[in-house]
């Protein structure tokens, strides 16, 4: 690419960011909402307020700025805790005035040290348990064992098996995963439903974990899914 293209081509993504920024409606304080949302579970961390230079700022350095509202200052997130949230994207609503901003989170979101801040549930009838019976969602354990894991990742409890294997790092969650694998096949062979079902489980327990650690969020698997669904068979054995 000769450099008057390369001028060209920054030139109008400089003007089109611009163009994207003058539609961020602030409040009388100068500041606008920010939903921050796990970029891998899709969980929601945790809430917080950017001002323009903050934005700008999160834009520039791929990584979240906020202004604190008690401190009245700029912070950048996990500048001391080490927490940091590596931002994957950044949207903004119909009518400019609240970020959604999803990130790869380090470490706990929550100043608490829970993984995110919305931690304390309300009892509503008819909730999460109820609409999971009513539409037959029956993989829904799925996503909330992602949650589950990914809260474990971050906050790494002491005495639990994920902290375990977290601490203990790939090659130990790789091993593990082999190991499960080759009981699944050999449950299997033995025709005993019962330990086979025990060893899927399982093994899908320990893929899940396999994914946190490597960053691959299910969605991305479920879309390789979908993606071949309905692809010749000889194109997938081909592969």
């Amino acid at each position: 690419m000769s450099k008057d293209l390369q001028a060209s081509g920054e030139l109008e993504l400089g003007l089109e960011l611009e163009l994207d920024l003058s539609r961020i409606r602030y409040d009388a304080a100068g500041l606008v909402p920010a939903v921050v949302q796990d970029a891998l579970t899709k969980e929601v961390l945790m809430l917080a307020y950017m001002s323009e230079e903050s934005l700008r700022l999160s834009l520039e350095s791929g990584e979240t700025w906020y202004w604190s509202r008690s401190r009245q200052e700029l912070w950048h997130k996990g500048a001391t805790s080490g927490h940091t949230q590596r931002i994957r994207s950044i949207r903004y609503d119909c009518d400019g005035d609240t970020l959604l901003v999803r990130v790869e989170q380090q470490g706990p979101a929550c100043h608490t040290g829970a993984y995110s801040c919305f931690h304390n549930p309300l009892p509503v009838a008819g909730g999460e348990a109820a609409a999971e019976a009513a539409t037959g969602d029956r993989f829904a354990m799925l996503g909330e064992l992602e949650g589950t894991i990914a809260q474990r990742y971050a906050e790494r409890p002491d005495g639990a098996y994920t902290t375990y294997l977290f601490e203990k790092g790939l090659d130990k969650i790789l091993k593990k995963f082999g190991e499960e694998s080759i009981e699944v096949v050999v449950a299997a062979k033995n025709g005993d439903n019962e330990e086979l079902r025990a060893e899927a489980g399982d093994l899908l327990f320990h893929l899940m974990v396999l994914l946190r650690e490597r960053g691959l969020p299910l969605d991305d698997v479920m879309a390789v899914l979908r993606e071949r669904h309905g692809q010749p068979t000889t194109n997938r054995m081909n592969r």
